[in-house]
């Protein structure tokens, strides 16, 4: 049987930055894509597929969601016992000592996950009806770390090292938008908004827009992020209601 059409598309987009080097003042790079391709095809097949009216589109993973679980904003407890997928997690070529990959046994909590995936859980109840309409993505499929495990940002990156990222990321997420045909697009910060503009502009999209950041480390995520993210998502005519 032939693979889906989006799963060859992600293949060959780990393939691609698989081939990309980066130097200072990245130390280690981590790609879910590889080394938990299981958990990851898992939730594409189960709940990437087809069109969606909405896309939701992350910068990078983080050492405690995605690079865990090969899951979007994956916190370990919503991609488990939400999403019901579970798989065995392998390990990166090179592993940094401060930031192990230990998969669904990770004892962390991922933040941004959590208040993401918190948020369509309580609006949704079941991913089914969350996942009938939205998906989430990522922009760059690589987590960064510093020589002293911090995580850096795509956006962090010298410049020829972007441009370079950017091609081929940009790239694929023009694919995405190709197959998945969304109403609205809907970067999680900043940064995943730039993208979008930069590459969705002629994708038909009819909105493109952001929510704020989940990230702990926004201040203003931090007071009642569901209640910031909900209020623009009902401004941007993505949900309606409470």
């Amino acid at each position: 049987m032939s693979l889906p059409l989006l799963i060859r598309e992600v293949r060959a987009l780990s393939a691609a930055v698989e081939a990309l080097r980066f130097g200072e003042p990245v130390d280690t790079v981590y790609n879910p894509l590889t080394y938990a391709r299981s958990s990851h095809e898992n939730y594409l097949t189960r709940y990437a597929m087809g069109r969606k009216r909405v896309l939701f589109v992350g910068m990078n993973p983080g050492p405690w969601g995605m690079a865990q679980t090969g899951v979007p904003f994956g916190e370990v407890g919503f991609v488990r016992d939400w999403m019901g997928i579970r798989a065995a997690i392998g390990k990166p070529q090179r592993e940094h000592p401060k930031r192990p990959v230990l998969g669904f046994d990770c004892p962390r909590s991922e933040v941004s996950g959590r208040r993401l995936w918190g948020l369509f859980a309580e609006r949704f109840g079941t991913p089914e009806a969350f996942f009938a309409e939205h998906a989430v993505m990522n922009y760059c499929p690589l987590l960064f770390l510093s020589g002293g495990g911090g995580n850096l940002t795509p956006d962090k990156l010298p410049a020829h090292e972007a441009e370079a990222l950017r091609a081929v990321c940009d790239r694929h997420l023009a694919a995405v938008l190709a197959r998945m045909k969304p109403e609205f697009l809907i970067g999680v910060g900043a940064f995943a908004e730039g993208r979008l503009r930069a590459v969705g502009d002629g994708a038909g999209a009819r909105v493109i827009g952001r929510i704020l950041h989940p990230s702990p480390a926004s201040p203003a995520a931090n007071r009642d992020w569901a209640g910031a993210a909900t209020r623009q998502l009902r401004a941007l005519g993505v949900w309606n209601g409470a």
